[in-house]
């Protein structure tokens, strides 16, 4: 996997201070996509235990309220399989913060009903992070003053009262 940058300290993509991480690959080429550049699944850097390493350092601070992955698509198969393991180091190195996903896709129709029944990565990642991002970017949708996401039809999901639930919750701040 490949990664397009890094923010040491984001707050327009989740709750608090965060660490933001761009991954490279995308295959839903949203009109209108603000990142158009991580499409290519060979742009930017090679995400490897050096980069992951800077990352945990990175969030060791007691204000970095958490992680928070972008792109690109995290959720594409080839990056599930780098970032499963990823968020497994960032969980127990800091359990006490949040994980934040942006994706492209759909949290029933493509993640629950078909990713986690092919991938145990799917799996593994859904119960790591605490809020998704869900749904493509439409630009005909957007709006500039929601938060933490750039169109209407884009859901903010607390994913692990959803799992629990077994319907979709949607995120409360």
């Amino acid at each position: 996997m490949n990664y397009g940058s890094i923010k040491k300290c984001d707050i327009a993509n989740g709750t608090g201070v965060r660490v933001s991480l761009f991954v490279s690959g995308c295959t839903h080429h949203c009109k209108g996509c603000f990142n158009e550049e991580t499409w290519s699944f060979d742009y930017g850097e090679p995400f490897t235990r050096e980069v992951e390493d800077r990352i945990l350092k990175f969030l060791e601070p007691s204000y970095i309220s958490g992680l928070t992955l972008l792109g690109g698509e995290p959720l594409e198969y080839v990056n599930q399989q780098v970032l499963a393991p990823f968020l497994r180091r960032v969980r127990e190195a800091y359990p006490q913060k949040t994980i934040w996903c942006y994706t492209g896709y759909l949290f029933e129709k493509d993640i629950l009903n078909r990713m986690m029944k092919k991938w145990q990565y799917t799996r593994d990642i859904l119960e790591m992070i605490d809020v998704l991002v869900d749904g493509p970017f439409i630009e005909e949708e957007k709006q500039i003053d929601l938060r933490f996401r750039g169109s209407r039809t884009q859901r903010i999901i607390d994913v692990k009262k959803s799992l629990i639930e077994g319907k979709t919750i949607l995120w409360e701040d």
